[in-house]
């Protein structure tokens, strides 16, 4: 084992190879030394795990460590957050990024980042301004409120909200209501984190406005309405309107807040996608400050969006907890971008990737679909079964609870291998591509797929088969 370990080359010999002078041409020289190493340790672990085993098949060169050197830096090198391929059909996939930003938006970040900006600076008056006006026009125009800022995402504008107006005040809100968001976050914690005291109303199913009325006191901050915008109780149920809410608070001179979740600038059912309220719709109830999400069906950045009336949001803004949740300039950039699309519907539709996933036509889908079958079609690999196939496709993200929109999909199986064997290779690929299991086939939903996508994934088929 001995005469086997010397023949390994060291460090310095390996150094002086061409093949990574030209490495450290291009790659931090920490992490070619790291790679080299960890060849090395690889290749002794071999041979000491080969002790008494006889003469063990290990190729010592120093073209092998070489060879298991490059592979090392490859990896070492590449990226932890990268780009994939979702063809799992779910729209604003939580675990995949929620929302593609448009190109629009991905234009603005980069002209606004590539220079200095008027973040903080009022080129009119040469002073220095507020950021949040970049898109408190944008936003008033789009939903009628009086006044709008934005944070750095919604379970922070619920909290920034709760605490400048009801910090150790009572926030009256149906128990029917005390929603969990993604990460096992719920709004119960959230309130206590502000430093509002929850006092819960009604039952799980039903709350009537007697509920609300009877529990106002003069310790009372706000009355909260959260919207369930990632479940629906159905059956044998009640809830107080908005409306009803609003005209509550405003008889007793208690703000009305109401958390809308996620967002739309849209009448989506009248593209026959879910029922949720539009933002706009929301302000028309009359509630005092509305909370929203901006990268689920808004289709932007991550932010949390806090609009209504004025008196409210300059209380908000000025806390000081606002400066810690408050968004950078590519957010901020990306959000104005978006918003401003909103101001042609049709235009918003194709341009935000979101938008047009959750609408597209079923047509437009299955054209999708036969473009891919026929490209593995065209593998002309016998063990491929394809079959295309009628589905449901799932809004995500804590939107449209109960969305599930009519798709076509590509399902495959293969003699050789189960499905799990190639999700798993596929999920493992680069680029990684992220699909679903049903019925011991892998699924393809175009829904969520671009035509360039579709190229890949052949591609990444073809790899996986001829391997």
């Amino acid at each position: 084992m001995q005469e086997l370990l010397r023949q390994l080359p060291s460090v310095d010999e390996v150094l002086k190879d061409d093949r990574v002078k030209a490495w450290l041409g291009t790659h931090p020289r920490i992490l070619v030394l790291d790679a080299i190493r960890l060849a090395l340790d690889r290749k002794r672990k071999a041979v000491i795990d080969r002790s008494g085993k006889g003469s063990p098949d290990i190729d010592l060169s120093a073209a092998a460590v070489l060879n298991g050197a490059e592979a090392i830096l490859n990896e070492l090198s590449e990226p932890s957050l990268r780009p994939l391929i979702n063809a799992t059909g779910v729209v604003v996939h939580t675990n995949l990024g929620r929302s593609i930003l448009s190109e629009a938006a991905i234009e603005r970040i980069i002209e606004v980042n590539r220079s200095y900006s008027n973040l903080e600076y009022d080129i009119q008056a040469g002073e220095r301004g507020k950021r949040y006006t970049h898109i408190e026009g944008i936003l008033n125009r789009l939903t009628g409120a009086e006044a709008a800022t934005a944070v750095n995402n919604n379970a922070a504008a619920v909290l920034l909200c709760l605490n400048t107006l009801a910090r150790g005040k009572e926030v009256i809100v149906s128990r029917g209501e005390l929603v969990e968001i993604g990460g096992s976050f719920r709004v119960p914690e959230v309130m206590e984190r502000s430093g509002a005291v929850l006092r819960e109303v009604g039952a799980t199913n039903k709350t009537h406005l007697k509920d609300y009325q009877k529990a106002i006191n003069e310790n009372t901050g706000l009355l909260l309405k959260v919207h369930t915008s990632n479940y629906k109780i159905v059956g044998f149920t009640k809830e107080v309107s908005p409306a009803e809410l609003a005209a509550l608070g405003k008889k007793h001179k208690v703000p009305v807040m109401w958390d809308l979740g996620s967002g739309s600038f849209l009448d989506l059912a009248s593209y026959g996608v879910g029922d949720e309220p539009t933002v706009k719709q929301a302000m028309d109830a009359g509630v005092d400050i509305l909370t929203f999400s901006g990268d689920k069906l808004l289709g932007g950045p991550q932010a949390g969006m806090i609009i209504g009336k004025k008196q409210y949001l300059d209380a908000i803004r000025s806390n000081p907890l606002a400066r810690a949740l408050r968004i950078d300039k590519m957010t901020l950039a990306a959000l104005e971008a978006t918003l401003n699309q909103y101001l042609d519907e049709e235009k918003a539709i194709r341009a935000i990737p979101t938008l047009w996933m959750l609408t597209q036509p079923l047509s437009e889908i299955g054209r999708k679909a036969d473009l891919l079958a026929a490209g593995i079609k065209a593998l002309g690999d016998s063990k491929i079964t394809i079959a295309i196939q009628d589905d449901l496709s799932q809004t995500g993200g804590g939107a449209l609870p109960t969305g599930k929109l009519p798709t076509k999909v590509v399902a495959i199986s293969h003699k050789s291998l189960s499905a799990n064997q190639i999700e798993s290779k596929l999920r493992l690929g680069r680029p990684a591509i992220i699909t679903r299991i049903k019925e011991g086939m892998v699924l393809f939903d175009p829904r969520t797929l671009n035509d360039g996508e579709i190229s890949k994934i052949v591609e990444a088929l073809r790899n996986i088969t001829n391997s």
